[in-house]
């Protein structure tokens, strides 16, 4: 695990998989753009962002940047594709808690033709609400009846990773991951995610934008106010390393 932009990273797979393996208890966050500098401008936030086991890298530009800062190569682990490495590898029981009774239903329905377990596994749409009112015990008692190892949450950030900070104290037993808006590229009802090639090309914030654009340019703008800043002060600390 590696510190970058103030964020404790997790970038190599296998490591992550072992962790989430021999876990006990925990969350994970899948940290973008978006997380990053949102916790980098919320003192509160980062904590909750770092109280996590660790934070796997769902942007692709910020490798790009610290290859430019330390001449390595890191590589992008996306909310989608470790839902995906996870739901398929047929491994654990899992549930999967938030957005809509729609989304869910087409999430069950999807997942189950790549792990035919999930079609016993339990969907639980949260009611919308405030963060600080979900009644975490008993969501708590719900997940040791179930018996689940792994809890998706998909609230959006940063709803999810104050929802999965909350609920930890009351857990005995599971690892949370909060992976934003997998469901709906899962699900089959809602948006897709950019084609590969934007994804290789670091422009799937442009696809996001079309799709909507209200909500992403408001983000995107956070982001850009935010990021030049991170960036000078993680290239003085790679001076200040060197």
């Amino acid at each position: 695990m590696n510190t970058f932009f103030n964020i404790n990273y997790e970038f190599d797979k296998q490591a992550v998989h072992r962790a989430i393996e021999a876990a006990g208890k925990g969350y994970i966050c899948v940290a973008d753009g978006v997380v990053m500098t949102t916790a980098n401008r919320d003192a509160a936030y980062l904590d909750v962002v770092n109280g996590s086991m660790f934070s796997i890298c769902d942007s692709n530009w910020v490798p790009v940047y610290l290859k430019k800062i330390y001449g390595i190569q890191y590589n992008q682990y996306c909310g989608s594709d470790i839902f995906k490495d996870i739901v398929s590898s047929r491994k654990y029981r899992m549930m999967f808690m938030g957005t809509s009774h729609k989304t869910l239903e087409g999430l069950q329905h999807e997942l189950s033709k790549i792990n035919p377990d999930v079609a016993g596994m339990s969907f639980v749409d949260l009611p919308y609400r405030d963060v600080q009112d979900f009644d975490y015990p008993d969501i708590a008692r719900m997940i040791e009846a179930d018996g689940a190892k792994i809890i998706w949450v998909a609230l959006g950030a940063p709803k999810q990773e104050r929802f999965m900070n909350l609920l930890l104290p009351h857990l005995k037993q599971g690892v949370m991951i909060g992976v934003g808006a997998a469901f709906k590229f899962y699900s089959g009802t809602d948006e897709k995610r950019c084609p590969e090639w934007m994804q290789r090309h670091h422009l799937e914030f442009v696809y996001r934008i079309f799709q909507d654009p209200k909500k992403q340019l408001k983000r995107c703008f956070w982001i850009l106010w935010t990021l030049p800043g991170l960036y000078r002060a993680e290239k003085k600390k790679a001076r200040l390393k060197a």
